[in-house]
């Protein structure tokens, strides 16, 4: 029998921090201190280095001059804003595309959802998030108004800059995700009206940034 190995310090010094993250325990702001948190789980703070440093190229954490790490800060407009507008932009980017989207690429699109699924158990936010971007990028490429395509490949690259992984803000959020494309998938595949396709991808959107809205502020609810 091949042994278990047991998760490297510095992956569970990760695993901690984005914890805490995710549960807002350590909010927008908060100053992540390398030697207490080390104290905290009885480590150097190599490891914890190395975590935070994970944690900055998934766009949770900043590094600021004479400061050091903190979580980061989140535009609430900016985002709500963009969201708001790729929503609308994809949606009718997708609802263009679906007429041209044949089995073998709507085969693809759940094959990749299905690898989002497996990652549930074990989630990876980044990598999720990478999955979530080629699904999508599926059914909107196709789209056949080159204006509308391009407005959606810059919402996601304002979306990237704000936060790479709303999924590990909100990791909660990714199951439903997950469903809501197989919904999306079946609506085209089964020839849906184009108004149906793209209010179910318009509203998809705007669910997860209602998620991560909501989880800014958990006292409103």
């Amino acid at each position: 029998m091949t042994p278990v190995l047991a998760a490297s310090k510095s992956e569970q010094a990760y695993v901690w921090i984005r914890s805490r993250i995710a549960s807002h325990a350590f909010g927008p702001g908060f100053r992540l201190v390398l030697g207490t948190i080390a104290d905290e789980l009885g480590m150097s703070v190599v490891p914890v280095r190395e975590a935070i440093r994970r944690l900055e190229a998934e766009g949770l954490v900043t590094f600021e001059r004479n400061v050091g790490a903190r979580v980061t800060l989140v535009d609430e407009s900016e985002y709500a804003h963009t969201m708001q507008t790729l929503g609308l932009v994809e949606g009718a980017a997708t609802s263009l595309s679906a007429p041209l989207l044949d089995a073998a690429a709507l085969d693809r699109a759940l094959e990749v959802n299905d690898r989002m699924m497996h990652l549930l158990g074990n989630f990876d936010a980044h990598r999720f998030t990478e999955l979530n971007r080629q699904f999508h990028s599926v059914l909107y490429e196709p789209c056949p108004n080159p204006h509308i395509l391009d407005l959606v490949h810059r919402g996601w690259a304002r979306l990237s800059g704000i936060r790479d992984s709303t999924f590990a803000f909100v990791p909660g959020r990714a199951e439903h995700s997950v469903e809501e494309h197989a919904q999306i998938v079946d609506l085209i595949r089964t020839g849906a009206d184009p108004l149906e396709i793209e209010l179910a991808a318009r509203n998809h959107r705007w669910r997860t940034r209602d998620a991560f809205l909501a989880a800014l502020h958990p006292e409103n609810l």
